[in-house]
């Protein structure tokens, strides 16, 4: 039977304990000419389903050399195709060779002139949430672990980097190969490999930050921090369990925030303002070690349990490097954005994507993508913090942390382990309410702090020239009006703070949303500027999304996705182009 409703793994087939994986980079063509060799956990027979999308598989054999029989199925949309294999008896690995199509949606090929150096193509992974698959035959699923070994042959002026442990680089002639092992058993979407022209700075002595060679040092400025937060996390959930905490500054077109992989986190370049305002992302895909890579969700509906443990931790950690109030600026923020994504949400029918655990059958996970997993996740659990308080919670995080180290957890498995640690408290609490229940319960805390009490009292009139604030209370504030606003007001407001200006992304795009919001169609030529400059879902999804709400804006929104959708990622592409459709169904 099937274990994922968005995988063909079966529990009844052989289980994928480990890969070997050779892949030479085909710039050329946008593609990975590669071979997968999956190690079962035991000998075995009979059928085995394997998750791919769009991969040419040539041939499949056996350990002991023998021809493996197998169909690759018709493409379902969001599935992509069942590779089904009939095992011989006793076999212990197969061996896949194959290439990948050149439109893999994991994968963003980036010509010269899409990097910062101009002089050399890019290459990255980005396998969240089920995009493994367009990369490796596997079991694609956070519930089939894998340790791997890898070597990646690329073009001997590049280098390569991988989320893993690097074993050597050999230079052969105008390629070379690159070896790498990850000993810890990840789930597939943490597959992680980048390619591009590429140096390096130490930040501390299990840290390092890699970027384009003219970007390395600003990163290594804005990243100076990382050992400080390294050490709050582990004084707040024990010790972290990945070696290394290295970070790539990826292309402008990266499509998240960043990417938690282990060993070599992947982040945005907006992350370097140049005043370290936006470390605080650096904050959550650490976090991400214990929650979502050392214990991960078993599949996309309980996608709550990675992030929502994962927000708390951030706003934890932010807490200790920064303060309470800090945090609690931060936690307000997320509630706001929270608040909004519900009610949209509700206004277009999908209630249940505000529950915390969702039923995606049929629905891709990038579709259902959101805030509510993160930071209605992080209520819940600030909720039970409440009811138990913080010396009995964090002990109870501790346990969950080790006693589902490097496995996956259902929300059922959750509550189960809950229960038994802390009797009581979900009833105390309504847990149902939470968990399958429409927006958001009412007993959800409320953040309080001074520094928050200073932005709300802020109120709504045009702040006097020398307010001074920082990116997290402007954020806030912006984000708090009321839209429309007369544009006589946005007008003074621009003129007087030089929002549209700014080289602050944050702030930028929360004054962009509310320029757009209240027709102030001043600010159009930096919205287009900036969706052509940025790819990062956070800024452009939005932009679009407020070009699309008002009529005279829609075809900008088309025009700006034409001139622009090729530098997009393909998680990205996909995103926005969904919205556009779906704005142009409801006009038609």
């Amino acid at each position: 039977m099937r274990i994922d409703p968005h995988s063909y793994t079966d529990d009844r087939h052989a289980h994928v304990r480990s890969l070997a994986w050779e892949a030479r980079v085909d710039f050329a063509t946008s593609t990975l000419h590669a071979t997968a060799t999956l190690q079962f956990d035991a000998p075995s027979a009979g059928p085995l389903d394997l998750d791919t999308r769009g991969l040419d598989v040539a041939t499949v054999t056996d350990d002991r050399g023998r021809t493996v029989a197998f169909v690759v199925h018709p493409v379902d949309a969001i599935l992509g195709s069942r590779l089904a294999l009939v095992l011989g008896e006793g076999t212990r690995a197969v061996i896949i060779a194959y290439r990948t199509a050149a439109d893999a949606s994991a994968l963003q090929w980036l010509d010269p002139a899409q990097t910062a150096g101009g002089a050399h193509p890019y290459l990255f992974s980005q396998c969240q949430a089920i995009h493994a698959r367009s990369v490796v035959p596997l079991q694609d699923t956070p519930q089939r672990r894998i340790t791997f070994t890898a070597a990646l042959t690329v073009p001997t002026a590049l280098r390569g980097l991988m989320a893993a442990a690097f074993d050597g680089r050999e230079e052969r002639g105008d390629v070379a190969v690159e070896r790498w092992h990850m000993p810890q058993p990840i789930a597939p979407y943490l597959f992680a490999f980048a390619v591009g022209e590429l140096a390096s700075r130490e930040l501390g002595a299990r840290s390092r930050v890699w970027a384009e060679p003219s970007v390395v040092d600003g990163a290594a400025w804005e990243f100076a921090e990382v050992d400080g937060m390294l050490a709050a996390g582990e004084s707040l959930f024990g010790p972290y369990a990945w070696d290394r905490f290295d970070i790539l500054v990826m292309p402008p077109s990266f499509p998240y925030g960043g990417m938690e992989n282990p060993r070599l986190t992947f982040v945005t370049p907006t992350l370097l303002a140049g005043d370290r305002s936006q470390v605080r992302v650096i904050a959550h895909e650490l976090a991400h070690a214990w929650s979502g890579n050392l214990v991960t969700n078993a599949h996309a509906e309980h996608f709550w349990l990675n992030e929502g443990w994962t927000r708390y931790a951030e706003l934890r950690m932010v807490e200790v490097l920064e303060g309470p109030d800090t945090a609690a600026l931060v936690a307000a923020i997320c509630r706001k954005d929270l608040d909004e994504t519900i009610a949209r949400f509700i206004a277009e029918g999908h209630g249940g994507l505000t529950r915390l655990h969702t039923h995606l059958e049929g629905i891709d996970p990038d579709e259902a993508f959101s805030v509510v997993p993160y930071d209605k996740g992080e209520l819940f659990l600030r909720t039970i913090e409440g009811a138990v308080g913080r010396e009995r919670f964090d002990g109870f995080a501790r346990r969950y942390l080790e006693t589902f180290r490097f496995g996956a957890v259902t929300t059922e498995g959750f509550l189960e382990f809950t229960e038994r640690e802390l009797p009581g408290v979900l009833a105390s609490i309504d847990a149902p309410r939470w968990i399958d229940g429409e927006g958001l319960p009412g007993n959800a805390p409320v953040a309080h702090a001074a520094r928050l009490d200073a932005v709300i009292a802020l109120g709504a009139a045009l702040p006097a020239a020398d307010t001074n604030l920082s990116t997290t209370e402007w954020n806030l504030w912006l984000e708090r009006l009321a839209r429309p606003q007369p544009a006589a007001f946005c007008e003074a407001l621009d003129e007087r703070f030089g929002f549209t200006s700014t080289g602050n992304i944050e702030v930028k795009v929360a004054w962009l949303r509310l320029a757009l919001a209240s027709a102030y169609d001043a600010v159009l030529p930096e919205v287009v500027r900036v969706l052509g400059a940025v790819g990062r879902m956070k800024y452009v999804v939005p932009l679009y999304s407020a070009l699309l709400a008002r009529p005279e804006t829609r075809n900008l929104a088309r025009e700006a996705f034409a001139s622009n959708a090729a530098g997009y990622h393909p998680i990205a592409r996909a995103v926005v182009r969904g919205r556009i459709e779906r704005a142009s169904a409801v006009t038609e």
